[in-house]
């Protein structure tokens, strides 16, 4: 084996790459040995003698089979958990999930006159602070406290 570590160090510099990405044609290499100057070496590189190799990647290919499978809830048992019940399904996503239907529901009840001004702005405070745990509950209090001005059936959702 002829010896050839000059000339790929000089394709290296010239092609901007590291020694192990140059690729020397097996058939012109005696071509490649007698290329002593860097401008032989570009002639080479132009003639395509000297190559450069194309960039190893890592395929992504098994990551979106997986993230396919995740998808359609698989790969999501108890084994394949690592984080607390509320890393995965943080504190604050839950009281977003509650709180909104609440305030929304609040808000229709008082624009269309199920209940008062001033039994929304109490039960509004009321759903900041915490007290009710979703919509129904919500309503078993405005029921039992009368707040309920007309029965909440009585609008028509839009």
């Amino acid at each position: 084996m002829v010896d050839v570590r000059y000339q790929r160090r000089l394709a290296a510099s010239i092609l901007k790459c590291g020694v192990n990405r140059v690729y020397i044609d097996p058939y012109r290499l005696e071509d490649v040995v007698e290329a002593v100057t860097r401008e032989d070496v570009r002639r080479l590189i132009k003639e395509g003698a000297i190559r450069k190799k194309q960039k190893k990647g890592i395929s992504r290919g098994r990551a979106r089979k997986m993230m396919e499978q995740r998808r359609k809830g698989r790969r999501r048992g108890p084994g394949s958990r690592k984080g607390a019940k509320y890393a995965r399904y943080p504190r604050k996503r839950r009281w977003i999930n509650t709180i909104r239907p609440l305030r929304r529901t609040l808000k229709m009840y008082r624009d269309n006159g199920i209940i008062s001004p001033e039994t929304y702005r109490k039960y509004y405070r009321h759903a900041g602070g915490g007290v009710f745990r979703s919509v129904a509950h919500m309503n078993q209090h405005l029921a039992a406290e009368g707040a309920f001005l007309k029965p909440p059936e009585s609008i028509k959702e839009v």
